[in-house]
């Protein structure tokens, strides 16, 4: 891997020599596929990412969608990520709603349960051999464009701060995200699920499924495997509306999951827990100038579904060689333009449909139960 002491490559696009540079910010699953992609095609990419290294096993997401999967496979990664991770050819939901993956028109006709962190390691590994010049403990600290490129302020370990010049930038660093703010995006949007509790937990039963999710009453709770002996749990509770900082304990996060499962299936040895609230944003647009947002620094909304590390990895390769073509000169400027006009309806989709299970998973009203009990009944016949 490169250190903070890389070289800049010339290129096509841009000037004082940066020509074709790309800065990358941000080391998430995105931001990876990114800079691997470009990387990958001789362009000069640098990441920064203000974490230090490491790839941390307290996962987010734990699902790849059949698509994505060809999308990585297409870039040779596919096979290696099938090997660590849990094929599911079928979903159950709702306690009656099962829906059969194994007719998708894919390659790929299941969903692979494998942790984000898996994903990082692999994306990782390919943009550092490719010659991505990874710079961690490094956050933005200002950032100007201009007709010939971006200048981004770097404040690195020790609070040293560098300017560093691009032909483009790609804010690909989460929901909070530097870029998006220096550029003036709005991030609208709302919460829409508050106080939902996590835990990292050891099970005394293994659950039937490998997926197990359902909401009774005003409880919810999923269920998802490390494979590494323990499992992720989400849960919520309609009654307890608490801040994020509130305290939480092991206790709590198995009553709702009883509550939600009808059992807590002896969870012990809890190696994480917290809260946190669930909003729904979207930029209103994917592109100022020079530069673009991708992941959930452009859109944000519920877990349900698992699309959102999914959503973010479809950004990047839609994104890469569009990048790729117009900074190496083989492809008119307006060629970025359709990025926009492509993954933003996208992520508009994702945020409606992402809600919609959640409140259809939370329904209390009988016209709303009935649209479950009519999702469910649809599924089944088409599954």
């Amino acid at each position: 891997m490169n250190g903070t002491n890389g070289t800049n490559r010339n290129g096509a696009d841009g000037t004082n020599g940066t020509k074709g540079n790309i800065i990358v910010v941000g080391s998430g699953p995105t931001g990876l596929l990114l800079a691997g992609d470009l990387a990958a095609v001789g362009i000069p990419v640098t990441v920064l990412e203000k974490r230090p290294h490491k790839i941390s096993n307290l996962s987010r997401a734990f699902v790849l969608h059949a698509r994505t999967l060809e999308q990585l496979d297409a870039r040779g990664l596919a096979d290696d990520l099938e090997e660590s991770g849990q094929p599911l050819d079928r979903l159950r939901l709702f306690g009656r709603l099962s829906v059969d993956l194994s007719a998708l028109p894919s390659r790929f006709h299941h969903l692979l349960v494998l942790p984000q962190y898996e994903v990082e390691k692999v994306l990782e590994r390919r943009a550092a051999e490719a010659g991505a010049d990874f710079r961690y403990e490094t956050e933005v600290a200002g950032l100007t464009q201009d007709a010939d490129g971006v200048t981004v302020e770097a404040r690195g370990p020790g609070g040293r701060t560098e300017s560093l010049r691009a032909a483009y930038v790609v804010g690909a660093d989460g929901m909070r995200s530097a870029v998006r703010d220096a550029i003036g995006l709005p991030f609208p949007g709302k919460s829409v699920i508050r106080s939902v509790v996590l835990a990292d937990v050891r099970l005394a039963e293994k659950p039937p499924t490998l997926l197990t999710v359902d909401a009774v009453g005003d409880a919810f709770a999923f269920l998802a495997p490390f494979g590494d002996g323990y499992y992720r749990v989400i849960g919520w509770h309609r009654g307890r509306n608490v801040p994020d900082a509130a305290p939480l304990d092991l206790a709590e996060v198995k009553e709702i999951t009883r509550l939600a499962l009808g059992r807590d299936f002896g969870m012990h040895d809890a190696r994480w827990m917290s809260r946190f609230h669930s909003d729904e944003r979207q930029a209103p647009a994917y592109r100022v100038g020079r530069v673009f947002l991708a992941g959930d620094a452009a859109h944000v909304h519920t877990p349900a579904g698992g699309q959102g590390m999914n959503t973010g990895l479809q950004d990047a390769a839609n994104l890469s060689w569009k990048l790729a073509a117009v900074a190496a000169g083989h492809a008119d400027r307006a060629l970025l333009d359709t990025y926009q006009a492509e993954r933003h309806p996208v992520g508009r989709a994702v945020l409606r449909s992402s809600g919609g299970i959640v409140r259809l998973a939370m329904a209390r009203r009988p016209w709303t139960l009935a649209a479950r009990a009519a999702l469910t009944a649809f599924l089944n016949a088409v599954g």
